[in-house]
């Protein structure tokens, strides 16, 4: 006969890079129920709309989250630019998808790392952030920094990129495409990391939709959805179909992820071609009054930006929904049924952000 027992999981643990913390009911070692708790590291980031310039603040919606830094400084920005019916220059759009794809780029990596490490695959997860390294030097060389860039504004862009350094860009991309191939498909075909991963953490398309998935968690359970497709920054201008599988389990997930690498770096290719000359910001008089609901797709899935703002230099309102929140659910779900041994992956496979969650 089975007796039930809870076990804490975090939120200081090898295998978390951040602290979620779930209490975990178990019969023997299978996972009944999963009781999360979050609230660790809230910061009160949002409440500072009332203290800092709408200006300035920028800086502070950057600082949500290092990983996804670029993407949160940059849907602010254009959540007050369409308040204020701001149009930024054509080639500062072409700036924006081009270091929102760089960031795609490095969060993949670096969660193809972390599932490695997840599953003891240590050499796996070494060649994963190596290849990371090199987005992030080209991350460092275009901004100035390498997780926390600065260069967005209100208006369009700090700073401009030569054409030059763009393409070098595209090409060392295409130099260590054949490196991203032959680590991945470790990840894809190798008997040891499959038998990990198929058939673990199945969460069904019907599921993904009535709990609210979104991001490659969502579209590993057969839904093509992606708000790239919207056509903020200049995805209007960028051929892309949403990567989907139809199995909705750890693989599929990877899948996705991997998938979603290689379309980056096509991304990247097709801005520096079509990318115009020009100007990178056009000047901001005066203050914003009105409100907007901005969605971008980070690599963790949509996120939802509210901006609410008076007339004056500080906001009423900054309110963000971020993919890791909505994908919890999905996550609990997943972990019912599961093994203890396979929790970590369970967790792994929504790609946790929870300094974005927590804010």
């Amino acid at each position: 006969m089975s007796t039930r027992s809870v076990v804490p999981f975090g939120p200081q643990h090898p295998v978390l890079p951040e602290p979620i913390h779930l209490d975990l009911v178990l019969e023997d070692e299978k996972v009944v129920e999963a009781v999360p708790s979050i609230g660790f590291i809230h910061r009160g980031l949002e409440s500072l709309v009332g203290k800092k310039d709408f200006n300035d603040y920028t800086y502070i919606a950057e600082r949500i989250c290092g990983i996804c830094s670029f993407m949160h400084g940059m849907s602010y920005c254009e959540a007050v630019e369409h308040i204020m019916n701001i149009e930024i220059p054509e080639r500062a759009k072409y700036l924006r998808t081009i270091w929102c794809e760089l960031s795609r780029l490095h969060s993949h990596l670096l969660w193809l790392g972390l599932l490695a490490d997840g599953f003891g695959f240590e050499s796996l997860f070494m060649q994963s952030w190596r290849l990371r390294e090199n987005i992030l030097d080209m991350v460092e060389a275009s901004t100035g920094g390498r997780l926390i860039s600065s260069v967005n504004k209100i208006g369009g862009q700090l700073k401009d990129v030569p054409n030059d350094m763009i393409r070098g860009f595209v090409a060392k991309l295409k130099d260590m495409e054949k490196d991203i191939r032959e680590m991945t498909d470790t990840f894809l075909n190798d008997y040891t990391v499959n038998s990990r991963l198929r058939g673990v953490g199945i969460l069904t398309k019907q599921q993904a939709l009535d709990l609210g998935a979104v991001g490659p968690f969502m579209r590993a359970s057969g839904i093509a959805l992606d708000t790239r497709k919207r056509g903020y920054a200049a995805y209007s201008n960028i051929e892309l179909e949403p990567i989907t599988s139809d199995i909705g389990d750890c693989y599929a997930r990877t899948y996705v992820r991997i998938q979603e690498i290689f379309q980056s770096i096509d991304i990247i290719r097709q801005a520096a071609e079509k990318i115009p000359d020009g100007e990178v910001a056009v000047p901001v008089k005066g203050f914003p009054s009105g409100e907007y609901f901005m969605r971008v797709e980070q690599p963790r899935g949509e996120a939802i930006y509210y901006v609410k703002a008076n007339g004056t230099k500080f906001l009423d309102r900054f309110r963000v929904r971020t993919p890791t929140f909505a994908n919890l659910p999905g996550m609990l779900e997943t972990l019912k049924g599961c093994q203890l041994a396979d929790v970590p992956m369970m967790i792994l496979t929504i790609d946790p952000c929870i300094s974005c969650t927590e804010r």
